[in-house]
């Protein structure tokens, strides 16, 4: 499986180095830039495909992580997507660039980012649009037996985005890009950059590659509670006082009377 995902991924780092990749990842970066910008805080990490250029390399945090499940020269971190060796709450931006796509069990993958995400950090997602040109040429290339792309499990956008408020992130800004791959040449390829121009300004979702911007709104658990917890019961411990006597209950008053009457 590692090795099949490293053939995809290589792929896919050289699909986008050919003429509709370029423009595509330029097109990505654009729609990733705002998100990046806003992303502040100690660790990034970026999962899936990291080329030459990876999305993560503009963001303004300083240390960077970047996680595969294929070894290479630009991967730091040998994991798989599902299963994340990092804290809970310890990155606070995650880039994810068609990672969600090539794993057997995306929602689970989904909830380990979730999971390492601090409160308020900020998620990316970029994924292949099913219901898309570039999502049907996904979609024919898988039904050759020796393709690769058959590991290619495409996820619509309206089925991410409610995995992304079950688990407690709101969806910020969705950005749908390369509705129109440009092919051809001179006055063709001119029209179609005219027509995918136009798709982008009403942000249609026929965009092949769709840009997702979710934050985290889940407050922190376990350790920092536990911790605070575990403080508290010690300090009302050392000054806990001992509790005041209860006051001795009056004599019922029918007694008074029989002690007079003995006197009498």
């Amino acid at each position: 499986m590692a090795a099949q995902c490293s053939d995809i991924f290589s792929q896919l780092e050289s699909w986008y180095r050919n003429q509709t990749g370029l423009y595509l990842d330029q097109q990505v970066r654009s729609a990733a830039q705002d998100c990046l910008d806003r992303s502040f805080g100690y660790h990034s990490l970026q999962l899936g495909l990291c080329g030459k250029e990876p999305l993560a390399d503009v963001s303004p945090i300083n240390h960077r992580v970047y996680c595969a499940e294929h070894n290479s020269s630009d991967v730091q971190l040998l994991a798989q997507a599902d299963e994340l060796p990092l804290e809970s709450d310890s990155i606070d931006a995650i880039v994810a660039q068609h990672c969600l796509e090539f794993t057997p069990h995306p929602h689970q993958a989904l909830r380990e980012m979730q999971r390492v995400l601090t409160p308020q950090g900020q998620l990316l997602i970029v994924g292949f649009n099913p219901y898309s040109l570039l999502g049907i040429n996904a979609y024919l290339r898988g039904l050759s037996r020796a393709s690769l792309w058959r590991q290619h499990r495409p996820i619509s956008e309206n089925r991410l985005t409610d995995w992304l408020r079950v688990l407690g992130c709101e969806v910020q800004a969705v950005t749908r890009v390369c509705a129109v791959p440009p092919a051809g040449a001179h006055r063709i390829r001119d029209t179609l950059l005219c027509l995918d121009q136009w798709c982008a300004r009403f942000n249609l979702p026929v965009g092949g590659v769709y840009v997702i911007h979710a934050s985290k709104q889940v407050a922190g658990l376990n350790r920092p509670r536990r911790v605070v917890r575990l403080r508290r019961e010690r300090l009302v411990g050392l000054v806990t006082k001992p509790a005041a006597p209860a006051p001795t209950p009056a004599e019922p008053a029918h007694k008074v009377h029989v002690n007079s009457a003995k006197e009498a």
